[in-house]
């Protein structure tokens, strides 16, 4: 993952909202959750409120969603959170260990 998708997605889940229905998704597992779902779990958050945020980490790629009947059903992109997670990861303390003259992650 580029630098520039990472910061669209860290930007995303930078509102609480957003960040709140992203949890929800991911807890909710590969079987997503239904826009009316998602609203109950946050409180009765108004409907055209949650479709902006639920756009929004669409837009992201964190988030994708699928016409199921007469139900949008939305789940979390697990492949492109697992990608955020690995990109800022990869990094630790890779400057602590060239200071040391050993590789990272090795004592």
């Amino acid at each position: 993952m580029k630098a520039n998708e990472v910061a669209v997605a860290m930007d995303a889940l930078g509102h609480e909202a957003r960040l709140e229905i992203f949890r929800a998704l991911v807890r909710a597992g590969r079987s997503g959750l239904t826009v009316s779902e998602i609203q109950r779990r946050l409180g009765g958050m108004p409907r055209s409120t949650l479709a902006h945020h639920l756009q929004k980490l669409v837009m992201a790629r964190l988030s994708l969603q699928e016409k199921v009947g007469a139900s949008v059903v939305t789940r979390a992109n697990f492949e492109a959170m697992r990608s955020v997670v690995t990109y800022l990861s990869d990094e630790c303390c890779v400057d602590e260990a060239a200071d040391a003259g050993t590789q990272p992650g090795v004592a």
